[in-house]
């Protein structure tokens, strides 16, 4: 059971790129991605953080390049790893051209700091010849020194100015398959960039809120901003910036999309935030349950409500829900309709194995 949107998103057209198996824009589903912060030299670390972060639900894994051994490890890391990669490279063109050759899907480059346009042209030339997309990335702290010296400080106009020349850079030298960025770490200036740059340009955008801070603050950032920009139909894959388990920035960016229900995947948990008429811990009982219910990937509704108030309502419009109404027992409900009373001992027991039984009968009938 899926619970209507109070309005559908029309998301903007834009191109489609393909970064490896994945499609980026239009009307293919937005994508999440995240970056491990492990050493790209040390390939099994790494390769346990891209897994761990597929685990989470995560489309697509950015890593660092900042030197030859990086690059080389490309070439392990590309083969043993179920989604595409892309390749993080700044000021090193070289580093770009091997990691197009050693398998990575992806070249995220920030032209403002590759320089030279004889060298952005090998990049372009080695993504054509591998089969690999680019995503031109500009940042408020990374912009051209003569446009930061024409508008004094980076302004939306500024990194739209960045973002355009890079664009006819590469559309000069005959190759389309690439997305753009406009990052900055301010929530505003970010929002206001890619509002303009969306009007001017059909290419697909990558959003985020660069070097957004810890996980609350971080997270907070980020859904304000890529939230704000989703909602008018902007952006077709994302990135949360935390400084934090770049697994926890999957968990991040899918629960934005969730919310705008721009992605179904998982199960989706509707709880109160208890009260004095709660009839059971519901706070301790939705974190058992979040923990308990993470491996499952079918888009599940699970409604957890400590009291009779809110609780038959919502309910109603879930799959499964949880009514607290005594003491030592609350009411079950299935596809909204009351099923049977449970001791609150066995809430947690008896909702995940509803929840994996469900998830077993909706996969088995795909």
């Amino acid at each position: 059971m899926s619970i209507r949107p109070f309005r559908d998103i029309n998301r903007k057209k834009t191109k489609v790129v393909r970064v490896g198996n994945v499609n980026i824009g239009n009307n293919e589903p937005i994508s999440v991605q995240s970056m491990t912060n492990t050493l790209t030299t040390d390939v099994k670390a790494t390769l346990k953080q891209i897994n761990d972060i597929i685990n989470e639900g995560g489309d697509l894994v950015r890593v660092s390049v900042p030197d030859k051994e990086s690059s080389d490890a490309l070439k392990e890391i590309t083969k043993n790893s179920s989604v595409p990669i892309i390749a993080d490279v700044h000021y090193h063109y070289k580093r770009a051209i091997e990691s197009a050759e050693n398998g990575a899907k992806c070249l995220r480059i920030n032209p403002g700091n590759i320089g030279d346009i004889k060298k952005i042209r090998e990049i372009i030339s080695a993504a054509k010849n591998n089969d690999c997309a680019i995503r031109i990335g500009v940042n408020a702290g990374s912009l051209e020194k003569d446009i930061l010296e024409k508008y004094k400080e980076p302004c939306p106009e500024a990194l739209v100015e960045s973002a355009l020349r890079n664009i006819q850079i590469i559309e000069n030298e005959d190759f389309f398959n690439f997305k753009v960025s406009v990052k900055s770490s301010d929530v505003f200036l970010s929002i206001a960039a890619y509002r303009q740059l969306s009007k001017v340009t059909n290419y697909p955008l990558h959003l985020g809120i660069t070097e957004s801070g810890s996980f609350v603050p971080g997270s907070i950032k980020s859904s304000i901003g890529m939230g704000t920009l989703l909602l008018d139909g902007i952006g077709d894959t994302i990135r949360v910036s935390l400084s934090d388990d770049p697994v926890k920035e999957v968990t991040i960016g899918n629960e934005i999309l969730k919310s705008l229900n721009l992605r179904n995947r998982g199960v989706r948990i509707i709880s109160c935030p208890s009260c004095a008429r709660q009839g059971f811990e519901v706070i301790n009982t939705v974190k058992l349950l979040e923990q308990k219910l993470s491996h499952i990937k079918t888009p599940i509704t699970l409604s957890i409500i400590g009291c009779v108030v809110n609780g038959p309502g919502e309910a109603a419009l879930t799959d499964i829900g949880i009514t607290g109404g005594g003491k030592d027992s609350s009411m079950l409900y299935i596809q909204g309709l009351q099923t049977e009373k449970i001791s609150n001992n066995e809430i947690i027991s008896k909702v995940v194995k509803l929840v994996e039984k469900k998830s077993e009968e909706i996969e088995k009938n795909k």
